[in-house]
């Protein structure tokens, strides 16, 4: 992927979506949530705070994330379905 995210955006791929209920039923593909987690592909370098440091986003490449269900921009890269997302709409980490 030759795509890298301006200052504190992040290119996340996101996780397949659930194909059956925990109960072992299978999931309409229209009834399909969207997912809200994925891995980080690419990181901006940061966004300036007022005296003009830069702040550097506080994931890196190859975390597991989580981010907010309507967030970010949808994109396709190399028939490769990514999102672009600001570091304020990721929720957290997982470790």
């Amino acid at each position: 992927m030759n795509l890298k995210p301006l200052g504190d955006r992040v290119i996340v791929k996101a996780d397949e979506a659930e194909e059956t209920t925990a109960s072992g039923l299978f999931i309409a593909s229209e009834a399909k949530e969207k997912p809200q987690s994925g891995v980080v592909l690419a990181v901006g370098a940061g966004k300036p705070d007022k005296d003009g440091n830069l702040v550097p986003v506080p994931v890196k490449v190859g975390d597991k994330v989580v981010y907010g269900k309507f967030g970010g921009q949808e994109i396709k890269v190399d028939g490769e379905d990514l999102l672009i997302l600001r570091a304020d709409d990721l929720y957290g980490v997982f470790e």
